[in-house]
């Protein structure tokens, strides 16, 4: 008997279409650059913090739970949550805005979004094939990556767009929910990251009746500050199940699955997905809480703005010299704007690759 003889032949794929969407999107480069790109922390900051790709992770386990209780396209949800961060820049939303501002500030009135690079990565960007550009996924995963909740309403879209991406309506539930996944992924594991690095602690969060709340639950348990690895976990364990079951019971009777795959919530219609309005107000003042007390702590602040020197230094020098582009992005300039593609490039770039290139361009070896 050959060897080959032993194994069946499968003729067709034997995925479903938004299963090979999560698979093409884990295979890509832009993916495994996530690794190396920064939620928080940067990326040498240390070992546990959470990176894109953690985060990615986080968010499409939370929102396969949920669309799996709904009885929902949990490979549809995975696909768009492993997909919605590929358009981040290095340094986090620091490096979006400042590759966005030097954009505007040389005529490009539609600068640098990284929600709309998502779409981009994957539908232009990244080269798989060799007839067309992308990664080949299926409309309702696009819609999903450009849309999140809400009809995605820029200037510029019709000219890169197809019509069939309707800007008047709210994308798939499956979209929704991972868009909510989201919010509850980076607000828990924030808090983690934030009290692991003595930057903020659950002495600060009691101004938050949503946390307090959350370490009432953990005291029920007996553990204490004194076990700080153990309490951590167990806050952001209860945090995570608090929100998933308040978003479980509002959505549930809100949701027909008859909407699933497609755009034909009008975006006048109220989104399904969500919680109660009192525990919204709740959950935007936490993150207001983190806002001040993380996001903008002086040992934060001073990263950021060595990631923004970083990305302006890496900006002016590339549209200074393109030749220093690697060989991928250079050929584009025969057909694409420079502008557009030294952003690309900028965009891929992982937080190390863009400290040791920066460096290395301005002579700080």
């Amino acid at each position: 008997m050959k060897a080959d003889d032993r194994f069946h032949k499968i003729d067709k794929d034997f995925r479903n279409p938004y299963a090979r969407d999560r698979d093409r999107v884990i295979h890509s480069g832009s993916f495994r650059k996530l690794e190396y790109k920064t939620q928080v922390f940067l990326n040498h900051d240390g070992d546990y913090f959470r990176t894109r790709l953690t985060h990615s992770i986080e968010v499409s386990q939370i929102a396969r739970s949920i669309t799996s209780n709904l009885g929902l396209n949990e490979s549809l949800a995975e696909a768009i949550a492993l997909s919605h961060d590929l358009g981040h820049t290095p340094f986090g939303h620091v490096g979006g805005d400042t590759l966005d501002e030097c954009l505007k500030a040389d005529g490009f009135k539609n600068g640098f979004e990284h929600n709309f690079q998502s779409f981009r990565v994957v539908s232009s960007i990244e080269k798989r094939y060799k007839k067309f550009d992308g990664l080949n996924l299926t409309f309702a995963t696009l819609e999903g990556i450009l849309k999140h909740s809400y009809p995605y309403k820029k200037s510029f879209l019709p000219e890169y767009i197809h019509e069939e991406f309707n800007l008047d309506t709210h994308p798939s539930i499956e979209a929704m929910i991972v868009d909510r996944a989201d919010e509850i992924a980076y607000v828990s594991h924030d808090i983690d990251d934030g009290i692991n690095s003595g930057l903020i602690s659950f002495d600060d969060l009691k101004a938050s009746e949503l946390a307090c709340e959350i370490l009432d639950k953990v005291a029920t348990e007996g553990i204490t500050l004194e076990d700080d690895e153990m309490f951590r976990y167990r806050f952001s364990s209860h945090l995570i199940n608090h929100l998933v079951y308040s978003l479980l019971d509002y959505s549930k009777d809100k949701i027909t699955t008859g909407k699933i795959l497609s755009a034909t919530l009008d975006c006048k219609n109220e989104i399904p997905v969500g919680f109660e309005p009192e525990l919204e107000t709740q959950i935007k003042k936490l993150k207001k809480l983190l806002f001040t007390k993380l996001y903008q702590h002086k040992k934060i602040m001073i990263k950021m703005f060595a990631g923004k020197q970083a990305i302006k230094g890496l900006y002016s020098g590339l549209m200074e010299e393109d030749k220093m582009l690697p060989s991928f992005f250079y050929k584009q300039l025969d057909s694409k704007n420079k502008h557009r593609v030294i952003a690309d490039y900028i965009a891929s770039m992982s937080d190390r690759h863009a400290l040791s290139s920066y460096n290395e361009m301005y002579g700080k070896l």
